[in-house]
């Protein structure tokens, strides 16, 4: 299949680096001609170029930008693109990209590629990215059975494993497991932080493992987690007023000294852990 991979940065390098290898034939497109370059001394692509007009012809175009830039991304390559090409994109956020997208391209499906590292651009793109990783496809009523055949295939071919759902069901579960964990371990840095000048000090000293795995995903790039607060704004307030509330009533229970109940949640919360880890 001949691919276009617009943006070729983590995941769009680590697309084309698996997906060339399965045969694929890989169209890259960058704004920068020095990733363009890298691209090709890489082999991440077989051509590149910094100009839409090399994605004539393709069968499947993947949008790897950021959630911002989707769509006028989207709206710049229409012109160029046969009426048959499938897009999709990467975007952890669905629903308000699958609503815009479809409406500019009827062949839109909406993806997610659960994979990734705390790296970015090209130069951190790896082979087998996305193996066992979660692949999500969010399919609307007007999508062509045989194009989800043809992005599930893809999938496969990433030795990912694809999963089909709704938009809106795919958004509400990210913002627990993913967008929620970002302000969380945020809001544990920045509380952290407002300890007097000895206490914090010594804190820093002694953190390890515990404070380095709650505190990971806090720490990473300040513009993914605003997109993420952005275009996943309703479901995150959702899933923080939930655990607001959860937390209000650890509070309470200590409070309380009531170590029975607080036993019996941390009881349950350690059997169910398991059940979130693949």
């Amino acid at each position: 299949m001949k691919i276009g991979i617009v943006g070729l940065g983590l995941i769009g390098g680590s697309l084309g680096l698996d997906l060339r290898s399965q045969g694929h034939q890989i169209i890259g497109i960058s704004r920068q001609s020095i990733t363009c370059e890298t691209a090709l001394s890489r082999g991440i692509a077989d051509r590149v170029s910094t100009s839409m007009n090399l994605l004539q012809d393709t069968e499947l175009v993947i949008v790897c930008t950021p959630l911002a830039v989707i769509a006028p991304t989207i709206k710049q390559i229409i012109p160029y693109l046969n009426p048959d090409t499938i897009i999709t994109d990467v975007g952890s956020v669905k629903q308000p990209i699958v609503t815009e997208c479809s409406q500019l391209w009827s062949n839109f499906i909406g993806g997610h590629p659960m994979a990734g590292t705390a790296e970015s651009g090209i130069d951190a793109a790896l082979a087998d990215l996305f193996r066992n990783a979660a692949y999500v496809l969010t399919p609307t009523e007007q999508t062509k059975p045989e194009n989800l055949a043809k992005l599930k295939a893809i999938a496969l071919d990433l030795n990912a494993v694809p999963y089909i759902c709704d938009a809106q069901i795919h958004d509400r579960a990210v913002s627990w497991i993913s967008h929620l964990p970002v302000m969380v371990s945020a809001s544990l840095i920045e509380a952290c932080l407002q300890e007097t000048p000895d206490t914090l000090k010594l804190a820093q000293i002694l953190a390890s493992s515990g404070f380095r795995d709650t505190s990971r995903v806090g720490g990473g790039n300040p513009e993914l987690g605003i997109m993420m607060a952005k275009y996943n704004r309703l479901e995150l307030l959702r899933s923080l007023h939930q655990y607001r509330d959860n937390l209000d009533r650890i509070i309470d229970l200590i409070e309380q000294e009531n170590w029975q109940t607080l036993a019996e949640i941390l009881q349950t919360t350690a059997l169910a852990r398991a059940d979130f880890l693949n």
